[in-house]
């Protein structure tokens, strides 16, 4: 499976609480729910579909996951929704336990062997294996050299701090660029894949 990255970010390269106010309020941020005013049903939301219909499973980690747990299932009877909550999910969290994956098609890959269970998923066939969100764990794939594709979602935004999906680990790493796309809104999705290697 490919493992591809779609992230809501902005300019100064934050991701944290790009939803809403209460989602993410580690540090002191906010600025919760920054993407709101650039969103598109066309690019911005034509972007997320397309990533998710792509997919064979989502991975996340434990807050997003918790978060999408508990707006997806009441949703059901939307068409994007209904996809969200069909779609087999993975969790990598220390804390959570198989009582706690009340989200349907969830399974939990313990903390500390997430990276040895992404590495054999990785190796599989099949579609992509989707992370929304989780910049932690985020930064531990493209740490891992576990990343396949980044979709960055650039909102024309600076917010002055925040979580980053980013390692800061001083490791130079070179992406592909595939496209480019620009909404109304000014917002940019950046498609980039790791570069073929002979």
């Amino acid at each position: 499976m490919r493992i591809v990255i779609s992230e809501f970010i902005s300019l100064d390269g934050v991701v944290q609480a790009p939803g809403g106010p209460e989602e993410d309020t580690d540090g002191g941020f906010t600025h919760g729910g920054w993407s709101h005013p650039f969103f598109d049903p066309e690019v911005v939301g034509g972007a997320f579909a397309e990533a998710t219909e792509r997919a064979d499973a989502l991975l996340f980690g434990r807050r997003t996951w918790r978060a999408m747990a508990n707006a997806w299932p009441e949703r059901a009877g939307d068409p994007f929704a209904d996809r969200m909550n069909a779609l087999p999910k993975y969790v990598v969290s220390d804390t959570l336990h198989e009582a706690d994956l009340s989200w349907h098609n969830t399974r939990l890959l313990h903390g500390d062997k997430a990276v040895e269970r992404l590495r054999e998923l990785h190796e599989t066939s099949g579609g992509d294996l989707l992370v929304l969100g989780s910049p932690t764990l985020v930064r531990t794939l493209l740490a891992e050299d576990l990343v396949d594709e980044l979709r960055l979602i650039v909102m024309p935004v600076l917010l002055g701090g925040g979580k980053s999906i980013f390692p800061a680990d001083g490791v130079l790493r070179t992406l592909a660029p595939v496209s480019t796309t620009t909404s109304p809104h000014g917002v940019n999705v950046c498609v980039y894949r790791r570069p073929e290697t002979d």
